[in-house]
């Protein structure tokens, strides 16, 4: 323990070996709000979906857009992380784990999601037993599972070289846990060679599992005849906007966790404004189909379609569509364009008006398009219930309790990659620089 308190990189195992009272007051907070949450969804299972603002049109609600919203802020984790290292970016190094954190925890609120919509829980072994193959839900399904899989493997690989260094030296009460999950990991060069090679063939592979989860999630909605939904735009459409959430929900957990365990001499401000121009970028690429997708709509005038797009830009959902415009677009635009406002304080107040206007462009695709259905019906408006509003905190509140527990464990930035690019990164740098860059040509007159 002395020793270790020598470690230039000490800060990272500091939240695992000193006591913060901060942390148990955090935990019984959320454990609160889930608790909250858990006796309103038994409420649920005893009286019903009577319990929901759901009705006969408006059958999917915030447990569905949640659902969708969780999802999409997953591939902030895998494919940042499998993008940054597979491009081999240097300053991916403090980023990766947080990603990759979040991408294991998020899939498990959002895919519990739409067993909160089922009256009948139990039913869902439904799309097991008699699933078809035709079915989008069935391929949802068989999409999420791999995707969770891929990813908790993804995270965890990388992750055994830091437990064994927590077993070899730290003494605390989790030593067994970190002997067990470091399967006698030593660091010789073989074991290192295999561990490269695992990572880089996961790193591999999970970018089109992620891509394919959102795409699929997007059929559910483009391959129904549902006005507002029946596009084929959605399926890049919702993978652009996965990880433009994702990264917003990315650059939140950065700046929290830097300014809670002292991390800025990791969490560097190179860090931000390299994650804050990829968030711009991602906020353009979302205004582009945003636009593309409501053009299409409104040149082809059909009547059903132009009453969802009407509900939404000068109906009741007209203040949560503009709202969503002015947080996606104008807000991250304007902050993260102009070097006076791209500061640390500037792009969390821009990251987190990407993650309601995210939400909300949720609410929006699946709302107004069940309010307006083809047939003459009277639609009743979709008002959340205090149920709902309940097991959307509980999401939230797992979601951080599950990410707070994760540190306290394991270190949340990588401690062997940070010292693998200390002893190898003026070396590695200098060698790539001369990979790509134009030798310098010396005439025979400047030679002699």
């Amino acid at each position: 323990m002395n020793d270790l308190r020598k470690d230039p990189d000490y800060p990272l195992y500091r939240p695992i070996l000193e006591s913060d009272r901060r942390f148990y007051w955090a935990v019984g907070f959320l454990s609160v709000i889930i608790l909250w949450a858990l006796v309103m969804y038994i409420r649920q299972l005893i009286y019903g979906l009577e319990v929901t603002g759901l009705n006969n049109t408006v059958s999917w609600g915030f447990y569905i857009i949640n659902f969708v919203f969780f999802i999409g802020i997953s591939h902030a984790g895998t494919l940042i992380s499998a993008i940054l290292r597979l491009s081999q970016a240097e300053w991916r190094r403090p980023i990766t784990r947080m990603a990759e954190v979040i991408t294991a925890i998020v899939l498990i609120i959002g895919g519990l999601h739409p067993i909160l919509d089922l009256g009948r829980p139990d039913r869902v072994l439904n799309v097991f037993l008699y699933g078809r193959l035709q079915s989008p839900l069935l391929w949802d399904v068989t999409a999420i599972g791999l995707y969770f899989t891929a990813s908790t493997v993804y995270l965890y690989v990388p992750m055994i070289p830091d437990i064994a260094l927590l077993r070899d030296r730290t003494n605390t009460k989790l030593k067994w846990l970190y002997t067990f999950l470091s399967w006698g990991y030593q660091g010789t060069e073989r074991q290192k060679h295999i561990l490269n090679r695992a990572i880089t063939i996961l790193m591999v592979a999970v970018i089109p599992i992620a891509v394919s989860v959102h795409t699929v999630i997007s059929y559910i909605f483009s391959m129904t005849l549902q006005s507002g939904w029946h596009s084929t735009i959605f399926g890049p459409y919702f993978v652009t906007g996965a990880i433009f959430s994702g990264t917003a929900t990315l650059l939140v957990v950065m700046i929290a966790f830097r300014k809670l365990f002292h991390l800025e001499n990791y969490l560097k401000e190179i860090h931000f404004q390299y994650m804050g121009m990829l968030l711009l970028v991602f906020s353009l690429f979302w205004t582009y189909f945003t636009f593309s997708e409501f053009l299409t709509g409104v040149y082809g005038n059909e009547p059903q379609e132009m009453d969802v797009i009407l509900y939404k830009f000068t109906g009741p959902y007209a203040p949560y569509f503009w709202t969503m415009v002015v947080c996606n677009f104008l807000i991250p635009v304007v902050v993260l364009s102009f070097k006076k406002l791209k500061t640390i304080p500037g792009i969390l107040f821009a990251s987190f008006a990407v993650i309601i206007g995210m939400w909300l462009e949720r609410l929006t695709i699946i709302i107004p398009s069940l309010a307006n259905p083809r047939l003459p019906i009277i639609s009743a408006p979709y008002i959340p219930s205090m149920t709902e509003w309940a097991l959307f905190a509980g999401g939230i509140a797992v979601f951080c309790l599950l990410f707070l527990i994760f540190a306290k464990i394991f270190p949340i930035i990588s401690i062997w990659e940070i010292k693998e690019g200390r002893e190898e990164g003026l070396d590695e740098a200098k060698e790539r620089l001369d990979s790509y860059l134009p030798d310098i040509i010396v005439s025979e007159e400047e030679a002699t």
